[in-house]
C-alpha cells in the first residue's frame, strides 16, 4: 500500500496516525479524504465582483464607487460601464480585470470596486 505524498511540502515519507496522514517533515496532518480533492492551489479561480457574482470573460462591469487614476487628475466616476471584460486570474497586484472604459481607455481594475451589469 502506497500513501500519498504530502501535499504542503511533497514528502514521501508520510505515514497514517488513526484517521490522519501525517508528514514527519514539516507535521502537516490531513485525512484520506482531504487527499481525493483537489487542492485549492489547482482549482480554476472564482473571480467575484464586490456584490459576490462570479465574472466571466465578456461581461459587462459598472464600477461601484469614485476611482482616482494614478499619474493622472481625472477620476472615474461611480457607474461608468465597461464592457467585453477579460479576467487576469493569476494578477499579482491585485488588478485581476483587464477592460476598456468608456472615455478612459484601457484599464485594469480591481474585483472588489466593480459589479456586474
Amino acid at each position: 500500500m502506497s500513501l500519498p505524498n504530502c501535499p504542503k511540502c511533497a514528502a514521501e515519507y508520510t505515514y497514517e496516525d488513526g484517521a490522519l496522514l501525517v508528514c514527519p517533515m514539516c507535521a502537516h496532518e490531513w485525512s484520506a479524504a482531504e487527499t481525493d480533492a483537489v487542492p485549492a492551489d489547482e482549482q480554476d479561480a472564482v473571480i467575484r465582483d464586490a456584490v459576490g457574482n462570479e465574472l466571466k470573460d465578456g461581461d459587462a462591469v459598472t464600477v461601484i464607487k469614485d476611482l482616482k487614476v494614478k499619474g493622472s487628475s481625472t477620476v472615474i466616476k461611480v457607474g461608468t460601464k465597461a464592457k467585453s471584460i477579460r479576467l487576469l486570474p493569476d494578477a499579482t497586484d491585485g488588478h485581476d480585470i483587464d477592460c476598456k472604459l468608456d472615455g478612459y481607455g484601457p484599464m485594469k481594475l480591481k474585483s472588489s470596486v466593480v459589479k456586474k451589469a
